[in-house]
């Protein structure tokens, strides 16, 4: 007997919306509406503003709804193409919302950056504007998606369908690409960054060349570097090196004071006559970039085009016989510190007293943690590499972004009203600089306090501070924010590091440069490059893989 409640089978196989139609109105919606950052970009480029330049700018949008479609022809499939769309809806959701917002492009770099973010960083950046957006762009009709009921078809009827719309949607796009070559080549070629807006594919294509990057270098474990390394013998009754390393975070070198800016965000470091190299660039525009980077021997060049990793500053300096401590306040050593003594900045130092509560909030602390417990930490170091002498890194939390207001403590913020929001563009420019360099007068504050602390080891050690920040970052300036844009195309601003030198005394030594000579050349032109060779020199470590010429303190230390 029929079962009227029910309609029959060769009915239920001809219900609902083919999933190739699916993948076709996917394509279409990316293509316009999460696609937003780019058209915007697009509009104000000077050739768009001419029916021929309108015309690029729809055709391109085809090109993308074509490409999109042909990539989801693939899995048009009644069991599939509803998850794979709901992946691709809500890859370009949450990328049309960080791009559009923050400035930043999505490459392989950011996507690195994406898949190192910790619990800490993940909560800065949600707000309300997040939500709203994921929410129009993806959730709605995502929402709608759901709900529609999917076409049953024979298997051979599907995969017919499927291959004839993918080589449809292919041979469009090939069409309007040879038919607009000539805009197209001259627009990704004068503008490099657009190729990067290109939404959600910017993010699977970044994922495709990060897969590759890895697969191209070798496994294993790194390759061992400093071999030879071995301790520069030191003059009868000097005492062993203490070099302090503070690896500072998201700091510009044209918003420090010492270099000149017209705040006082630097006044401390000022006092105690810190040497400041005013011109120094980055090796990368992230921290999972420069970070590695800086701590290479092999430089920006030889790091970027590696097919082996290698040890580090940090494995070379302990294989010479020194004390190694690397302390972190921030998302991790990027696995810099693997092979070394290590900690994080809210797990108390043994023996020491409980982190007030006013540092460490959550798992999350101000800077001013890195140096508590100091003394019980460097005491639990083994006795007989101390006395060959220290390199102690501190990794700060810095101006990290884009919670700016949370980088420093209530009563030490100069700068007033400050933007206390992640969501930057809602902020007044100027309540934005000011939470921004707020960061950088409590660094500064950080800093005069390491001064003191590194001054009551002079009994036993001969003590010095290195500073550098990783990158820079953009406030706003073209509409860019935060950090992370490719090398070729980012601003000044996320190139141009701050890097800072103090030491007890100012006359030269084997180790230690001559203050006068330090800043008669304090403009020189350096970059990350130099401080695996620079740290090297200042701890007096001798190994084949130091390179003097790129020292930057070689001349002004004591022949």
């Amino acid at each position: 007997m029929t079962n009227r409640l029910r309609p029959p089978h060769h009915e239920l196989r001809g219900a609902g919306r083919n999933p190739l139609t699916l993948a076709l109105w996917a394509g279409l919606w990316i293509a316009v509406l999460p696609n937003w950052p780019l058209w915007q970009a697009m509009a104000a480029l000077p050739e768009i503003g001419t029916p021929r330049g309108v015309l690029f700018c729809v055709a391109f949008g085809a090109m993308i709804a074509s490409l999109t479609t042909a990539l989801l022809a693939v899995v048009a499939w009644r069991w599939s193409i509803k998850p794979a769309i709901t992946l691709v809806v809500l890859a370009a959701a949450f990328g049309a919302h960080f791009m559009g917002s923050y400035g930043v492009v999505i490459d392989a770099t950011m996507m690195t950056n994406v898949m190192q973010t910790d619990p800490r960083e993940v909560r800065d950046l949600l707000n309300l504007r997040l939500a709203t957006t994921v929410g129009i762009l993806g959730l709605l009709p995502l929402a709608l998606l759901w709900r529609s009921p999917v076409q049953r078809l024979r298997l051979g009827a599907q995969l017919g369908r499927n291959l004839l719309g993918a080589v449809a949607a292919l041979l469009v796009l090939v069409a309007l690409v040879y038919a607009l070559f000539a805009d197209l080549s001259a627009t990704m070629r004068e503008h490099t960054s657009m190729r990067y807006l290109i939404n959600p594919l910017n993010s699977f294509y970044a994922l495709a060349d990060l897969a590759v990057q890895s697969r191209a270098r070798h496994s294993g474990p790194p390759q061992a570097i400093g071999l030879d390394a071995r301790i520069a013998p030191r003059a009868p009754g000097t005492r062993a090196p203490l070099l302090m390393l503070v690896v500072g975070e998201t700091a510009r070198a044209d918003h420090f004071s010492i270099n000149g800016y017209g705040r006082p965000t630097t006044p401390q470091v000022e006092l105690l006559h810190f040497t400041s190299f005013s011109n120094v660039s980055s090796c990368g525009t992230s921290t999972a970039t420069s970070l590695p980077c800086m701590f290479s021997a092999l430089g920006k060049a030889g790091f970027e085009s590696r097919d082996h990793d290698h040890e580090n500053l940090l494995d070379l300096v302990q294989r010479s016989g020194m004390a190694v401590l690397w302390l972190d306040n921030q998302a991790g050593c990027k696995s810099l510190c693997e092979r070394v003594p290590n900690a994080y900045a809210h797990t108390p130092a043994a023996g020491a007293q409980p982190l007030p509560a006013t540092l460490c909030a959550d798992d999350e602390c101000l800077d001013e943690a890195l140096l508590s417990g100091l003394d019980e930490r460097l005491a639990a170091l083994p006795a007989e590499r101390r006395e060959r002498g220290v390199l102690l890194v501190l990794h700060q939390m810095g101006s990290h972004g884009p919670a700016y207001y949370k980088r420093s403590p209530p009563e030490r913020k100069p700068f007033v009203p400050e933007c206390r929001t992640n969501a930057l563009q809602q902020c007044d420019r100027q309540a934005l600089v000011n939470a921004y360099d707020n960061s950088l007068a409590y660094t500064d504050a950080v800093l005069a306090q390491s001064v003191q602390w590194l001054n009551r080891q002079r009994a036993s050690h001969d003590p010095a501070l290195l500073y550098v920040s990783d990158h820079g970052e953009s406030l706003g300036e073209n509409n860019i924010y935060l950090h992370g844009l490719p090398y070729a195309v980012a601003p000044r601003e996320q190139k141009h590091v701050p890097m800072l030198w103090w030491q007890p005394g100012t006359a030269a030594t084997a180790t230690r440069p001559a203050t006068a000579c330090l800043k008669a050349s304090a403009g020189q032109a350096l970059t990350h490059d130099n401080l695996f060779h620079t740290v090297l020199g200042a701890l007096g470590v001798q190994a084949s893989e130091y390179k003097p010429a790129l020292d930057a303190f070689a001349a002004c230390r004591q022949r």
